[in-house]
């Protein structure tokens, strides 16, 4: 029988801890800077993740590009010949192509070595919330699940994970396309800050929108307390794009005033969702209720 790896993908926002933890792995996006295309690194340091958004404040435009086919070829053919079935597990299909690019590379490669299994799963998330069905499917592995069954368990979590995201500005979500105008102006003006979660077909959604940061705060972790489910049997997901640590320190000490859950884990927001969101965006992410909103509906 053969082992099965996870790959996930730049957007998973899988640190360098994490991946040594888990023993996954991820096929690489890149960042597009004046002209330059660099791979999108969700390992890098501190002081790198500060670099990026701090040119993103400077007002530095900095764009994205999805997983290329060279790149799935090179990762998928390294675990085949090591050994290896593959499970991938994608940036949401909605905000990103990368999970049809894999399928096509997948299928070529599957054709060429008979045997061989490669999954590619749209996971209908983005950042953590990605890295949270990763190693999910990572500890399936490690206690001898069969492959079949843990596709089947991460088609099953991927409408559990619960991702509430506050903004300081909505200024970047404008640049990026994702607000018009004249929103992103007056809800700066007023002081607005919107909840962006995954929607129940993998859409980032304004979920609704609260007045001033502290409120923010307050409303995120309200609605993660009302959505989580056997919080003391699980790591809640704790991602910034680099907001002032203070600010993360008290983020994270109100989840445990009011939240048991077994333990918090804070990372960063890497290059591919961060150069959207822009600098200063908290989020929580954590296992609950089926998500069922979509775009659209009103709140």
């Amino acid at each position: 029988m053969r082992k099965i790896k996870i790959i996930a993908d730049s957007c998973a926002d899988l640190n360098s801890e994490l991946i040594e933890k888990y023993g996954l792995d991820y096929a690489k996006m890149s960042t597009v800077h004046n002209g330059v295309e660099s791979p999108a690194m969700s390992t890098w340091s501190n002081e790198e993740a500060h670099s990026l958004y701090e040119l993103i404040r400077q007002g530095e435009r900095i764009t994205t590009a999805q997983v290329s086919s060279a790149e799935f070829q090179g990762i998928f053919t390294k675990y085949v010949n090591e050994g290896y079935d593959i499970i991938y597990i994608a940036c949401s299909s909605k905000q990103s192509g990368s999970v049809n690019t894999g399928s096509i590379v997948a299928r070529r490669i599957m054709e060429e070595n008979e045997g061989v299994r490669i999954e590619c799963i749209d996971s209908q998330n983005a950042s953590i919330g990605i890295g949270m069905l990763a190693i999910e499917a990572a500890n399936m592995a490690e206690k001898g699940m069969s492959f079949d069954d843990i596709v089947e368990r991460v088609l099953f979590l991927r409408k559990r994970v619960n991702q509430f995201v506050t903004v300081h500005s909505l200024t970047y979500l404008k640049r990026a396309g994702r607000v018009k105008g004249p929103a992103a102006f007056f809800g700066n003006l007023l002081g607005v800050k919107p909840i962006l979660i995954s929607d129940a077909d993998g859409e980032q959604a304004a979920y609704k929108k609260v007045k001033g940061r502290q409120n923010s705060f307050n409303e995120v972790i309200s609605m993660l307390k009302e959505s989580i489910i056997e919080p003391e049997k699980q790591t809640v997901y704790v991602v910034h794009s680099d907001c002032p640590q203070d600010e993360v320190n008290l983020f994270v000490d109100m989840i445990k005033e009011v939240i048991p859950c077994k333990d918090i884990y804070v990372t960063y927001i890497g290059p591919i969702i961060g150069a959207s969101i822009g600098p200063d965006a908290i989020g929580v992410f954590a296992f609950g209720k089926e998500v069922t909103f979509k775009v659209g509906e009103t709140k």
